[in-house]
C-alpha cells in the first residue's frame, strides 16, 4: 500500500539527537502504516545511520553535500504524494502530521503545501532565549513576507509532484534554499499553502554564541546567494551595503550598555546577529567567483 505521508530527514553528524527526532515520529498519532519515514544520511562519520537503522525507516546514504543535496535525496525517494520535512535536532510533537494533513484537506482548491510552528526546546542559555525573544523559526512571520514568503523546512509539507516540477532544491546554496524553493514553487507550480500552528516541532538552538555566530554567517552568504540570483527583482549596491555596516555600529554600541535584564540580551544578540550576517554577506555578495555561479 502506497502510504499517503513520505517524512524526510536529512542528518550530517547527528548521533546526539537523531533517535530523539525518531522516537517522536514513532509517537505520531497519523496511522502509522500510512506513513513512510526516510532519513538520508549526508556523509556522515559519526554513528548517525547506524542509529537510523535502529528504527522503522528507510535510510538514503550519500556523500557529503549539504542539507539542500540531501533533501533532494530524500524527497525523490519518497512514495507518497505528500512529502513532509524536519531535521535531525528537532522533535515533532505527537499531533504534528494529523494537523499538517488536515491543513491540506481542501477539496476545492490546488493545494501546494503546509507549514507549522517550530518552538525551541527550553533552555537556560543566552542564545536559544535569544532566538525565541527575537522569533527567529517564526513560520508565520516568514510566510508573511510581502515579496519573498516562505516556510523553514524544519516544519513544512509540499505536494511531490511541485517539488519534481520545479527539480527540487537548488544546491548552489549555502542556506536560503527553503526560500528560493518556495518562490520557485509558488512561480512555476501555484496553489495554496497553509499555516497550521497546532502543527509543532520543537527545535535544539544553538547553545554559544560561537555556535549561533557561524549559523548566521552562514545565513548571510545564504542571503547574499539569494539577492545576487534574484537580482532582478532585488537591487543591492555598495551604499545599501555601507548603511548596513553603519547599523552594526550601532548595535555594537548599544550592546555595550550596562544591564543584566532581557533587554541586556536581546542588545548583545541583535549585534552578534547582524555582524554575523553582514560577514557572511559581504564575503559572498562581493565576490566575483560566486557571482560566477548565478
Amino acid at each position: 500500500m502506497t502510504p499517503n505521508l513520505s517524512v524526510v530527514i536529512c542528518v550530517y553528524n547527528g548521533a546526539d539527537t537523531l533517535a530523539d527526532c525518531l522516537r517522536a515520529l514513532q509517537q505520531q498519532t497519523f496511522p502509522r502504516d500510512q506513513i513512510e519515514i526516510i532519513v538520508v544520511d549526508d556523509g556522515s562519520t559519526d554513528d548517525s545511520a547506524a542509529i537510523a537503522r535502529r528504527f522503522p525507516v528507510r535510510v538514503e546514504q550519500g556523500p557529503h553535500r549539504g542539507l539542500a543535496a540531501a533533501r533532494n535525496i530524500g524527497w525523490r525517494a519518497a512514495q507518497s504524494e505528500w512529502v513532509a520535512f524536519t531535521d535531525d535536532d528537532c522533535a515533532p510533537t505527537r499531533h504534528w502530521l494529523q494537523f499538517l494533513w488536515c491543513a491540506i484537506q481542501q477539496p476545492s482548491e490546488r493545494v501546494l503545501g503546509a507549514a507549522g510552528r517550530i518552538i525551541g526546546f527550553p533552555s537556560a542559555a543566552d542564545p536559544p532565549r535569544y532566538v525565541e525573544l527575537r522569533g527567529g523559526f517564526n513560520t508565520d512571520a516568514h510566510l508573511s513576507h510581502p515579496q519573498f514568503p516562505y516556510a523553514p523546512m524544519g516544519n513544512a509539507l509540499y505536494r511531490r509532484a511541485a517539488l519534481e516540477q520545479v527539480n527540487g532544491l537548488d544546491e548552489r546554496y549555502s542556506s536560503y534554499e527553503s526560500c528560493d524553493l518556495h518562490t520557485r514553487l509558488r512561480q512555476n507550480y501555484g496553489g495554496a499553502f497553509y499555516y497550521e500552528p497546532r502543527a509543532i516541532v520543537l527545535h535544539r538552538h544553538y547553545n554559544t554564541w560561537a555556535e549561533y555566530f557561524r549559523q548566521q554567517r552562514s545565513y548571510g552568504r545564504g542571503m547574499a546567494q539569494f539577492m545576487w540570483h534574484y537580482r532582478a527583482q532585488v537591487q543591492w549596491s555598495f551604499q545599501k551595503e555601507i548603511v548596513e555596516w553603519g547599523k552594526v555600529f550601532s548595535y555594537a554600541g548599544a550592546a555595550i550598555l550596562p544591564s543584566s535584564d532581557e533587554r541586556a540580551l536581546l542588545r548583545r544578540g541583535d549585534f552578534i546577529k547582524h555582524l554575523a550576517l553582514r560577514v557572511g554577506f559581504a564575503q559572498t555578495y562581493w565576490s566575483r567567483q560566486e557571482r560566477m555561479r548565478w
